[in-house]
């Protein structure tokens, strides 16, 4: 036995976004048994297991152009106005569990576009929320993930900026200084979801304490990806994985403290799972 002492970060896990979409989608199945979901609920493998279990049944858009007098769930990540007007036409019922932080944003960028503003996006190509963020500028928008990408474009004097809601506020504000560097004028559009940047300074904080850490995050999770990278910034010992089957043993020694974190589409019993599987070696 190496007699792990093992904790748990208790600001990980889902984010209320992600909550609401989940207690939703769990209500609708308890009233129907199944449900449809445009797109992964979460971008986590092992929760969406869990609800397809119960009856969630995951589509995607050329599977949603088929379907008819059903009820669909629209999940945090928003989308475009084109869905709406599908569902409306093929007489679906949507369920609209978009994210308040990005319904607000949708707003903000269609408003921008409205005004004939020139905009310009931070954020992942491809991504659900960027894809319906474009939809509100009828996809003329630029979205860029990093500055050398934004620099490849032939950019105007005024510059509409915003972010993805998951985005590092520490590169948004870079970007924007860096651009007025150069002359550009930025209306600078800080869009990026509170709970979700704070934790880079919680996580820093709780990164440190321990020997070894590991991070659960599904493989599709973007904020996994960031935050991950910030464990693994403070503390070298961090380890991704994505289900319990992924730890090694041999990444441990006896009497060891080790941290366990995640994403924002981290559920807490997943960790838990960790956290027991951990207790065991």
């Amino acid at each position: 036995m190496l007699q792990l002492r093992v904790h748990i970060d208790p600001n990980s896990g889902f984010c209320f976004g992600v909550i609401y979409a989940i207690q939703m989608a769990e209500d609708i199945l308890d009233e129907q048994g199944y449900l449809y979901c445009l797109g992964d609920i979460v971008h986590n493998d092992e929760e969406i297991q869990r609800l397809e279990k119960r009856g969630l049944r995951i589509i995607n858009h050329e599977q949603l152009k088929e379907l008819r007098n059903e009820h669909v769930l629209i999940r945090a990540h928003g989308e475009p106005p084109s869905t709406y007007q599908m569902a409306l036409a093929n007489n679906l019922n949507l369920i609209d569990a978009s994210c308040p932080v990005v319904l607000k944003l949708q707003n903000r960028i269609k408003t921008s576009y409205d005004k004939n503003e020139k905009i310009f996006i931070y954020g992942k190509h491809g991504h659900a929320e960027v894809l319906g963020l474009l939809g509100q500028t009828n996809n003329d928008a630029v979205v860029f993930e990093n500055i050398e990408e934004l620099l490849q474009n032939e950019l105007p004097a005024n510059i509409t900026l915003y972010s993805q809601t998951t985005k590092s506020t520490n590169n948004f504000y870079k970007i924007k200084d860096l651009l007025e560097s150069k002359g550009y004028q930025v209306n600078a559009n800080d869009t990026i979801c509170r709970q979700v940047s704070n934790r880079d300074q919680e996580l820093r904080k709780f990164a440190g304490q321990f020997d070894k850490i590991v991070f659960v995050s599904g493989t599709k999770s973007s904020n996994g990806k960031v935050l991950y990278q910030v464990c693994k910034d403070t503390n070298p010992n961090t380890f991704f994985i994505s289900k319990v089957e992924d730890l090694d043993p041999t990444w441990f020694n006896a009497n060891e403290t080790v941290g366990i974190c995640g994403a924002t589409s981290t559920p807490m019993w997943l960790m838990e799972e960790v956290q027991k599987a951990l207790l065991a070696y």
